[in-house]
Formats: C-alpha cells, structure tokens, sequence
C-alpha cells in the first residue's frame, strides 16, 4: 500500500490527479489540487478551534462537498471523525454526540427541515459558514494505527455503540474494494449512499480519492435528480442499496430510461442486502448499462468482508454476498452465526470494553449477529438476522429501539416489532401494540415519525388484546408473522 494515513492519501491525490475534477457539488467544481488545498486549510481550521491529536468531532450534515472538507480537514488536523446519521432526531443524536466526547459537531442547518442542536457546552458550526475556510493551511503527524473515525451503530439492545477503526485498516481494505468493484481512475462517482455511512464514506470518498474518482454527492435520493445527474455528467459509477436500482427500473417510459435519456455511461453497480431477487440481479444487467455488478456483505465494526467476483452469475450475485476479501477469513459457528476474524476487524467499540469482550472473542473472531451459511465454492449465503434485525431500504432497524420509543406513548401497554417484506425497501417497520388505551394506527405512526427517524418508524400497527410470551415473558416474534 502506497500510503499510512488517510491524509497521506487524501493530499496526494493533487499530485496524483491534479486537475482532474475531484468534487461536483451542484456549481461547485473542485480539482484534486484544489480540494487538497480546501483540506489543508480547513484542517488549519480545526487545530484553531482547538482540535489536536486524537480529539474527536462530529459531522451531522447531508452529502456535499462541504462535508468531504470537513471530514478530510478534520482527520488531517489529527483528530477523530464521528459521523451522524441525518436521520436522526435532535434526541438520538445528542445521545451521540455526547457519548463520543465530540468538541464539536458540525451541521447543516435547514435540512430536512431540521435545526441541528448538540449537547450543552458542545459548539455547533454550520458547514455552510465560512468556518472550512477560515484556517492557515496546516497538516499534523498522524500514524496507520492511529484511530482515524468512530461510526455508531446500533446494538441489539438498541443502544449504538462507537466502532474504533484505524487508517491503516481503512486504506488497504478500500483499496481492494476498489479493484473488486472494478472502478477506475477518472470514474465518476454519483454516491447516494449517506456518508455518515461506511458505504458513503469509505466505499464512497475514501475509495475515490484512492482510485482518482469524481465524487457527485447526493443528499437526498431522487430518481428524476440521479437520472439527469447521470446523463448530464456522464456517470459511470452508481452503488446503492437495492432500492435504488428498483427505482431505476420503476421510472415510467414517458420520464424515464426508456425515454431517450442517455444514461449508457453506466458501468459499475455495487448493492448488498440479505436476500436480493435474481431477477433484479438480471433485469440491472439487461435492462440498464451496467456491465460489473458486485454484491457484497459488511458491517461497521469490520467494513466489506465478503464481495461477489467478476463472472459470478447472476444467481451467486443475488443470492449470497460473494467470498472473503483479502486478509478477511469467515467462518459459520455451530448455532450458524457468521464469524468474521481478519486486520480489518473494528478495533473495539470506543469507551465500552465489556461490549468489545462480547463482540469480539480472544481468538479475534467478530460475532457478527448474523446467521449464514456457506456454498462449496466458499460463498457466503445470508440467512437471518440472529436478533431480529432487519433492514429498511439499507439502514439497520432494531426492534428493541423501536420498541423503547412506542412505550413511551401513553396510550402503549406493550409493543413489539418485526421486519416485513416490502417490494421498494426490502422490509418495513411493523408493531405490533396492545393497547393501554383507544388510540389509533395513524395517530401512532404519526407520533412515531416526530420521534424517530422515518426509517424506523412503523409503516402499519396491529393492536392486540395480549402478544404471544415464553416462560420467561420475552415476545415470541415468530408467533406474530
């Protein structure tokens, strides 16, 4: 690997690629010399405002350009990045910020309609504000095994817990990613995958400046805004969740692909899920211009462990996550949960050692909490979701969390959640509720909705005079499919 440190990389890419577009964000076009430049001086920005070696800040704001500074200044400036899901409300996310020791968030104000706030005592800087721009151009010593990023994500108790990962971990492993998906340098890449997300940011930007990618953000999905993206800037790189290649498909013929848009730039898909149909898989393939299609499987605490290899056909592609990736072994425990061990396992959960312990055992096997099982040709299958887990359109829903915010619902006695198949997300939220008092399915999805983010939320709530027990009171879910 030619680098150590993720600002190692990040700053020669201007030697690398020069004047090359790096960043197209609306009218904002960047070189790789000049976003190399904006990072230096933001990186000036954050020693000034006190960040040093191994402080941490998060980031609470939608894909942009002013994001990928941040984020590149923050970690040049020697210091820590925590990423925010925008999803969440001013409540889960304060829980974050505070947990993370965060000296400071920064946000962008008005999106999704949202003032950003942090914890008391925690200064709050608009991205959009002069303040990325306003240091002396600055860069401070970091290692490869210096942690480089803490991602939260939730735990089966709903509680999210901080993922420690080095430089060094990250580099090498989205630098096989990059060869996997089969991207090159000049691609341009529309990344609609959310950068609090390791998907967005480290398969997404850091893999770009790698590879010498264009990075077209996109803060909110929209098909009608990707596919004039896609035809406008000749976008030749597109991973996202299954959803959005349903999307795709779905446009109708008058407005869509079938239209006479040119969208034949297309040429790398990059998708994972549990359970993707095949036809999807060849529908994508034959339908759109896509010609390397990889599905692959990961988790923040250990990023892409499995991936799909070129000539896979389209039945391994859809139906299991492909094989290990470089230096990553997997293997299936007895109770068939899938077990990851390899350099790219998460350096422990931050200032939560006990949970670390429980993740991770002596032997540096990562219980993922997934079960699986594996074909004779090596490739992992994804079974379920060994605690109830699932999946909404790519983002992990718990239903522990779910649940812990409907009972606080005065009208809630007890409420318990599943994942149900949905044809455009994959799965939605269902409840599952009994009542403490007349109250109706609408007014409780409502209510939820204020509360957390829309993802989680309950799309349909079924209210039940009692919910089906063990003897030892917990919920038996598969009782109420």
């Amino acid at each position: 690997m030619k680098w150590d440190t993720i600002p190692e990389m990040v700053l020669s890419s201007s030697d690398r690629f020069g004047d090359a577009e790096a960043v197209v964000d609306g009218p904002l076009r960047l070189t790789f010399t000049e976003l190399a430049e904006r990072v230096r001086t933001a990186a000036g920005a954050f020693a000034e405002a006190g960040i040093g070696k191994g402080d941490r800040a998060a980031v609470w704001a939608p894909n942009s350009a002013e994001w990928i500074i941040a984020a590149f200044g923050l970690v040049t400036a020697g210091g820590v990045l925590v990423p925010v899901n925008t999803r969440f409300k001013a409540e889960e996310a304060g829980d974050v910020v505070r947990r993370s020791g965060a000296k400071l968030v920064l946000v962008q104000q008005g999106f999704l309609d949202q003032e950003y706030t942090a914890p008391d005592g925690v200064p709050v800087i608009d991205l959009k504000s002069d303040f990325l721009s306003s240091g002396s151009p600055f860069e401070r010593k970091v290692s490869g095994d210096d942690i480089a990023d803490v991602i939260f994500t939730s735990g089966t108790t709903g509680r999210p817990k901080g993922v420690m990962m080095s430089h060094r971990q990250t580099l090498r492993l989205y630098a096989e990613w990059c060869d996997l998906a089969g991207t090159r340098e000049g691609d341009r890449y529309l990344i609609v995958n959310p950068f609090f997300h390791t998907f967005g940011y480290k398969a997404g930007c850091v893999a770009s400046l790698i590879r010498g990618m264009t990075i077209l953000p996109v803060p909110v999905f929209d098909v009608d805004q990707v596919l004039d993206l896609v035809e406008r800037e000749k976008v030749t790189v597109l991973p996202g969740a299954p959803t959005v290649y349903h999307s795709l498909l779905a446009v109708p013929g008058d407005r869509g692909v079938r239209a006479g848009r040119d969208i034949s730039s297309l040429r790398v898909a990059v998708t994972g899920a549990a359970d993707i149909p095949v036809e999807l898989i060849r529908r994508v393939s034959t339908e759109l211009p896509f010609t390397s299609i990889m599905t692959g499987y990961g988790l923040t605490e250990a990023g892409t462990a499995t991936a799909s290899r070129p000539g896979d056909s389209f039945e391994h592609i859809a139906t299991t996550v492909g094989t290990p990736c470089d230096g990553v072994e997997v293997r299936i425990a007895d109770d068939g949960e899938v077990l990851v061990r390899g350099y790219s396992v998460m350096r422990g959960y931050l200032d939560d050692p006990e949970a670390t312990a429980e993740a991770v055992d002596a032997d540096g096997w990562l219980r993922t909490g997934d079960l699986g099982s594996l074909d004779d040709g090596g490739r992992l299958k994804i079974i379920g979701r060994k605690k109830d887990m699932f999946i909404v359109g790519g983002f992990n829903v718990y239903p522990a969390e779910v649940e812990d915010f409907l009972m606080e619902h005065p009208a809630v006695a007890q409420a318990a959640v599943i994942g149900v198949p949905d044809e455009r997300l994959g799965q939605v939220c269902k409840a599952f509720v009994v009542p403490r008092e007349p109250v109706a399915e609408e007014e409780l999805i409502a209510w939820s909705r204020e509360r957390m983010a829309g993802y989680k939320a309950p799309r349909s709530v079924v209210f039940r005079e009692e919910l089906p027990l063990n003897a030892t009171g917990k919920v038996m879910k598969d009782r109420l499919q």
